[in-house]
């Protein structure tokens, strides 16, 4: 009992100290700044009108596996809310990822496994239309320095990206 009340007191105190050591390393920011913030680092894309939510996808899946980049995550979230009693409109997140450049990028900084790996969220707005939102891949690329090599591989990922997403706006089968 003792052993098991010492366990749970130095959880407590190593989860307050961890929770106070992230307080304090978050800059303090006005509400407005931090707004700014989280829309610059995303971009959305309206999915041309005469492009279907499935053509999109698979517009983006196709051009993902002729760019070597390999789909490993495919999240259906609204099927999910679906099947929690709720309604949905379609919400999908589809991972690509580059498994060796995604070595190299974390080797030299584990920062980037946060953007790991990468997400491509497609889902339709209330008025049905469709959207592809990812990151800015831009302030990966720009917002860090990098070695010459991985600065190459880095805007690499990022026009793979990019392409697989112009895929899916224009329904590039």
């Amino acid at each position: 009992m003792k052993t098991i009340l010492a366990i749970g007191l130095a959880l407590l105190v190593s989860t307050s100290a961890m929770a106070a050591e992230k307080k304090t390393a978050m800059p303090t920011m006005d509400k407005a700044a931090m707004e700014q913030m989280v829309r610059s680092s995303i971009q959305k894309f309206k999915i041309n009108d005469d492009v279907s939510i499935e053509d999109a996808i698979d517009s983006m899946m196709l051009r993902a596996n002729n760019l070597n980049f390999k789909l490993v995550a495919d999240l259906p979230l609204s099927e999910q809310v679906k099947a929690m009693g709720e309604k949905a409109n379609y919400m999908r997140i589809l991972a690509f990822c580059d498994a060796l450049i995604a070595k190299k990028m974390v080797e030299h900084d584990i920062i980037f496994a946060g953007f790991l790996p990468c997400r491509i969220a497609v889902l339709q707005d209330a008025k049905g239309q469709g959207w592809i939102v990812t990151m800015n891949m831009d302030m990966m690329v720009k917002g860090v320095s990098l070695p010459e090599d991985l600065q190459l591989l880095a805007e690499k990922v990022r026009d793979t990206i990019y392409s697989i997403v112009d895929a899916g706006v224009n329904g590039d089968l």
